[in-house]
């Protein structure tokens, strides 16, 4: 506490980012991070750029980007946003669209960030339970609520919703903002970008950070109704102007044009998560169905803070959260083939853990 802190941030709690330790020979499986570099025409990019042009500051407009994404996603500029990760998208979208008379709807077990953007802003919201199987079902988002937002697939569970459970979700939701967090779609689940020609109301955020290996250049993007757009402008140039740099804007740029590297890294990246979740069940593991590049499991003896520390002691990061409903859960990044047969084989070492045939 400060006396000269502003009284609304002193009740206050921030996000809490995964762990970033400086440990030699760590295997990292915390964060979410792809284990691939980025695509070589993002490498060639990077060792050309002309550092002489970082006295100028960047396209406020990041327009070549803009171009590229709106031809990704057959759309016009007009429907897409770029901002500094999509973590600034969120934030932004929060203070253009959810500061409403009506509270804000989100699943009570989801990406934590959005509770805390709410009472950043001082957004009035209720947070709607998943069911027994930690699915998100949409039938019980009232129609009645100043927005609706959700990752998809979840996070921190992994579970994907089809596309047909959204566009009902829209169909009956006309009135308010439906913010569709896509950050892990491309690891197996149904992009809803495909239904913002028919529902203005709809925005989708995407990232590079995870299934483009470009999480150290913190670009992410929107894709909307030019109305939704023009508001997320008018907040974004009322706060930063320049959001993505340079480098970050031809960066993303040489990553949509090699789009092989990509699926393929997507497609090692989803084969080395199922080969992972089958040696976890043999383990006694219960893992959740993953659409992402992680994986929410949990054993059927042990807690989840003692596996964590367990792994931990021996150079192996996962990421654990406290809250009651998940508190025996470790979510998983999917890293290499070495990295997860490490992880696996570690596991094994553990004395109250038997393998076990798969159920």
């Amino acid at each position: 506490m400060s006396k000269f802190w502003s009284p609304a941030i002193e009740s206050l709690v921030p996000y809490t980012p995964g762990e970033q330790p400086r440990i030699a020979n760590l295997t990292k499986l915390n964060t979410n991070e792809n284990p691939y570099p980025p695509a070589p025409a993002v490498t060639a990019v990077i060792q050309a750029f002309n550092t002489e042009r970082l006295r100028l500051y960047p396209d406020p407009d990041a327009s070549t980007l803009k171009q590229a994404l709106a031809a990704e996603f057959s759309t016009e500029t007009s429907k897409i946003f770029v901002g500094n990760g999509s973590d600034e998208v969120l934030a932004l979208a929060f203070m253009a669209f959810f500061r409403q008379p009506k509270p804000l709807l989100m699943p009570e077990t989801t990406y934590s960030f959005y509770d805390v953007y709410a009472n950043l802003f001082a957004i009035e919201h209720t947070k709607i339970p998943l069911t027994s199987d930690f699915q998100i079902e949409l039938d019980n988002y009232p129609s009645e609520n100043g927005g609706i937002i959700f990752a998809n697939p979840n996070a921190p569970t992994g579970v994907a919703l089809p596309l047909s459970a959204i566009k009902t979700l829209l169909e009956r939701n006309r009135d308010s903002v439906v913010l569709v967090d896509e950050a892990y779609v491309d690891f197996g689940a149904e992009s809803a970008a495909s239904l913002v020609d028919q529902f203005p109301n709809l925005l989708v955020v995407q990232t590079f950070s995870k299934s483009r290996s470009l999480a150290g250049l913190r670009i992410g993007y929107a894709i909307g109704s030019a109305e939704l757009i023009d508001g997320l402008e008018r907040v974004k140039n009322s706060f930063n102007s320049y959001p993505l740099d340079m480098l970050a804007i031809e960066a993303a740029c040489a990553s949509l044009s090699d789009k092989n590297y990509f699926e393929q890294t997507c497609a090692q990246i989803i084969a080395t998560r199922e080969q992972t979740r089958q040696a976890l069940e043999t383990l006694g593991f219960e893992v959740l169905p993953s659409a992402t590049n992680f994986l929410f499991a949990k054993h059927r003896e042990l807690a989840g803070s003692e596996l964590m520390a367990y792994l931990r002691e021996r150079n192996i990061l996962v990421r654990h959260f406290s809250k009651p409903l998940i508190a025996n859960y470790l979510r998983i990044t999917v890293g290499t083939d070495t990295e997860m047969q490490l992880l696996i084989d570690t596991l094994k070492q553990h004395p109250a853990i038997e393998t076990k045939p798969a159920p």
